[in-house]
């Protein structure tokens, strides 16, 4: 059964910039733990022992900022079944006016943990998770 995973993120004071909001590289570092957190959460603890993910590219557009104290939520889903060894991950971090504060998408490729080497995505483990 496919899955989508929220999570609520409020913004510390050592997530802000010069600028007085959210820095970029801080949204990466969200986009990268709410799809770790997804995968532990959904995926069979045999697969999470047994592989890991690694991201080969990000596309993010921001469309609004978030200051120190202000919550978003994350809400993450994989629309279509894997390529290969890849699939794309979309993100949305909603503000608490209901705005898309920032959209991305991510290509994330499987790994073997036990010999280090990229794999086709097994179909037991994209069923958890593919939303098409």
């Amino acid at each position: 059964m496919a899955s989508r995973f929220t999570k609520r993120i409020t913004a510390l004071p050592e997530h802000i910039d010069v600028l007085g909001h959210v820095n970029n590289a801080v949204w990466v570092q969200w986009m990268e733990q709410v799809a770790v957190e997804h995968w532990m959460h959904d995926a069979d603890p045999a697969h999470v022992d047994a592989y890991i993910w690694v991201v080969t590219r990000h596309e993010i557009d921001y469309r609004g900022n978030v200051k120190a104290g202000e919550t978003v939520t994350a809400r993450t889903w994989i629309p279509e079944g894997p390529r290969g060894a890849r699939f794309d991950r979309h993100m949305e971090f909603t503000g608490e006016d209901g705005k898309v504060k920032v959209a991305a998408k991510s290509t994330w490729a499987i790994i073997d943990k036990a010999s280090g080497r990229i794999l086709r995505v097994p179909a037991e483990v994209a069923a958890n998770f593919v939303d098409g």
